[in-house]
């Protein structure tokens, strides 16, 4: 069981933090002449933050509606390709291997300095091909589980014959599905994460041993959630900070662990879509986003690392267990073999 930091985040707390975060805002000389929509897809775990935190902020500044449309990365990734000739979002938030996947059908434009001034600030790593995509706040994402357990100090925890029928994982559909995959690969080999990342072979073996423990795989994390709030499960995994902490903060039965074999970054990363609609809006949307001020607030009320360098000060990750980012590019090229492979070692 790990310390996580404040507990004092509720529905309120949030609502006080966007406008206060609204507040820090200069209004800007450019954009005000008239009300806009901009229609940002991203996740739907994002959807809460989105609506409490960065619109309400956004709006009062620009004086332009966000419309946000909250589901799977590879759902965005499908509106793009499906609207490519006349799109409708402006800007997305989604996953860095789906990010790739985007790029390689031209479905992006750059993120340029000249355009979000604030890419400039983000710290090394955080800027992929070019500027097509930039990261800018990191969930860390772990075990989520029900409290009525002392903790869970290993990922091998899973697997263990006294869960049977108790742990829920992600489907690889969902980014966080790639998680219970390389540490199952880190578990049956014994390599270091960095190095089984690639033994996808021995993942799936390791995989299917953990059918006995499986109630179900989700595509869709609410539901799953309920179940672990109400004990009919005792563990999910692959969940990410920005999504169990606040929860557990709100009162669930709940708790998220940093097990001892390390935790991972979510590669939250956002993007301009080509040929979108109100591309200054869209720029603008991206860089604040990318500002200081913005991921403090972010970064606090998700438990989140920023990507901006201006911000100092902060402790929301668990102190002393490995950070693991994987090869993106790697999984872009395979995991669509990887999806029919689980999807059919999950249905036997």
């Amino acid at each position: 069981m790990t310390k996580n930091g404040p507990t004092d985040l509720t529905r309120r707390s949030l609502l006080k933090t966007g406008a206060a975060t609204a507040t820090l805002l200069a209004t800007p000389s450019i954009l005000r002449a008239q009300t806009k929509e901009l229609v940002v897809g991203g996740a739907a775990s994002h959807t809460k933050w989105v609506e409490q935190i960065v619109a309400p902020a956004f709006e009062k500044k620009y004086g332009a509606r966000i419309i946000f449309e909250g589901t799977k990365s590879l759902v965005n990734l499908e509106k793009m390709q499906s609207n490519k000739a006349k799109p409708y979002l402006s800007v997305v938030q989604m996953d860095d291997p789906v990010m790739i996947m985007a790029v390689n059908e031209g479905l992006l434009t750059p993120i340029t300095a000249a355009l979000a001034p604030n890419i400039a600030k983000l710290r090394a790593g955080a800027v992929h091909m070019d500027g097509m995509w930039a990261n800018y706040v990191q969930p860390w994402a772990g075990i989520a589980y029900n409290t009525k357990l002392p903790g869970v100090d290993s990922w091998s925890k899973l697997w263990d014959p006294q869960f049977k029928s108790k742990v829920v994982i992600p489907s690889l559909q969902n980014t966080e599905g790639m998680w219970t995959l390389f540490m199952a690969a880190h578990l049956a080999t014994g390599k270091p994460l960095a190095e089984a990342q690639y033994e996808i072979d021995a993942a799936f073996a390791k995989l299917a041993e953990l059918k006995p423990n499986l109630l179900s795989v989700y595509s869709v994390l609410t539901q799953s959630f309920n179940l672990l709030e109400q004990n009919e499960i005792s563990m999910l995994a692959g969940q990410f900070s920005s999504y169990a902490l606040p929860r557990k903060i709100e009162g669930a039965s709940i708790d998220l662990a940093a097990p001892k074999e390390g935790i991972f970054a979510m590669p939250s990363g956002i993007c301009l879509v080509k040929d979108g609609p109100n591309p200054e809006l869209a720029a603008a949307y991206v860089n604040e986003m990318l500002g200081a001020e913005m991921q403090t607030v972010l970064a606090k009320s998700t438990y989140s690392l920023p990507a901006n360098t201006e911000v100092k000060g902060l402790d929301v990750v668990p102190e002393g267990v490995p950070v693991f980012s994987p090869d993106w590019a790697f999984v872009s090229k395979n995991r669509a073999s990887w999806i029919e492979k689980f999807d059919r070692l999950m249905a036997i």
